[in-house]
């Protein structure tokens, strides 16, 4: 049972780091090189899509992390899952501190309905979003290593 928990925490955290990874580096390049507004239509569509599906995922995947270290806390791979929830907790927080709301109002926007820094809120969401990434990246490479 224990194995089948490991392999579906890592699926989990694995496919979650995919995502996030192509909407920083292939999908929000490609929508910033879309002409006019077609490009800040993608990141509102895109932020009602994923804002409504993350929470769960995140949630999710931190609960399993959790689970997977307390079913074998005294395992030999413990510690590495218990860093991984470590960075799974950071990337959380991340997320509701940082991206969230810049997500809830990007949401909102319309083309004809703007703010007049759009583009610095795009552009903050997009660092912030980075630096998740590597968070994200941290907590999938202990939980790998704890199956090695």
């Amino acid at each position: 049972m224990l194995a089948a928990l490991e392999v579906v925490t890592t699926v989990v955290v694995g496919v979650l780091v995919g995502v996030e990874f192509s909407v920083a580096f292939v999908v929000n390049p490609i929508l910033a090189a879309l002409p006019g507004d077609n490009g800040l239509r993608g990141r509102v569509h895109g932020a009602r899509m994923l804002g409504a599906v993350m929470p769960f995922w995140y949630i999710g995947s931190l609960v399993l992390g959790a689970v997977w270290a307390v079913a074998d806390w005294s395992g030999r791979g413990a510690g590495l899952v218990v860093t991984a929830a470590a960075f799974l907790i950071v990337s959380v927080v991340m997320s509701i501190a940082l991206l969230v709301p810049i997500n809830n109002r990007v949401k909102t926007w319309t083309a004809d309905g703007l703010p007049d820094d759009w583009k610095q809120q795009m552009n903050a969401w997009d660092r912030f979003h980075y630096v998740r990434v590597v968070v994200l990246v941290a907590a999938f490479a202990f939980l790998v290593a704890a199956l090695v």
